[in-house]
């Protein structure tokens, strides 16, 4: 009886350690769980662009212009805009690209319409002066401020993603072309005020408040009964006059006397 309790005692271990590989062994055997995707935060959920709009799918299918989909716009205060793309270039009809030099942040249908008027107007012009289109400068686009940076004012187009201000062109073979120039010629500025004023709902220029001296203003703001903006001077270079000068009076000398 002692000599098989010695025995069993002996064993103890060794069951122990068999039934602990065995619990082992089982717990492999378990599938675990798949990992939970990451959560996103407010700031990682912003950044993701939302489906595309019936108006960004007809500018892709479209391939008149290079953009790309960005998070709609929101504050702070009345600031902020819907179905918003950032607008990189122009394809123009040789397949030939315009860039936009930044990049300017716009609502899809104004990006749509800067395209055509570029696309239709703008390179045609251009070209008429000896090269093709190759950049526009974006002077301003998406800025949450008042009209005209005035502390106080009614709230800017640009605010609403719904405005674009450009001042130079530039063009193939380097020279570069400020829409307000007097030096440029008066033509091609004529062509661009009157197109622009035909596709705009507001267009400004030098002699429309003094804030646009240097850069043409375009926007498609929503006025009652479609009321249009189109100020835009077409000034001229300072002329020179030659004035002929008065002949010299001759020195009189003391005593009357002319030298």
């Amino acid at each position: 009886m002692c000599s098989t309790g010695g025995n069993v005692i002996r064993a103890l271990p060794t069951i122990v350690l068999l039934m602990a590989a065995a619990t082992t062994a089982a717990a492999h055997d378990i599938p675990l769980p798949r990992p939970r995707p990451a959560t996103l935060g407010p700031a990682a959920a912003a950044t993701v662009p939302p489906e595309p709009s019936p108006c960004q799918l007809h500018l892709a299918a479209s391939d008149r212009v290079v953009f790309a989909a960005l998070p709609p716009l929101s504050g702070p205060g009345e600031c902020g805009a819907p179905d918003v793309v950032r607008l990189d270039a122009v394809v123009m009809p040789d397949r030939t690209r315009v860039a936009l030099v930044p990049p300017p942040t716009l609502r899809c249908a104004m990006a749509a319409a800067i395209g055509d008027w570029v696309r239709e107007e703008i390179g045609p012009a251009a070209a008429d002066l000896g090269a093709p289109l190759r950049s526009i400068e974006n002077y301003d686009s998406y800025d949450c401020r008042g009209q005209n940076r005035v502390t106080g004012a009614r709230l800017s187009e640009h605010g609403k993603a719904n405005a674009l201000d450009i001042r130079s062109l530039k063009l193939a073979d380097g020279k570069v072309v400020r829409l307000t120039d007097v030096a440029a010629a008066r033509a091609f500025r004529e062509r661009i005020r009157r197109s622009a004023c035909a596709r705009f709902m507001t267009v400004l220029g030098p002699g429309s408040d003094g804030y646009h001296e240097e850069h043409v203003h375009v926007d498609l703001a929503e006025r009652h009964g479609g009321y249009r903006i189109c100020h835009w001077e077409m000034r001229e270079p300072a002329e020179t006059v030659d004035v002929p000068l008065p002949r010299p009076r001759p020195f009189v000398a003391a005593g009357g006397r002319k030298l």
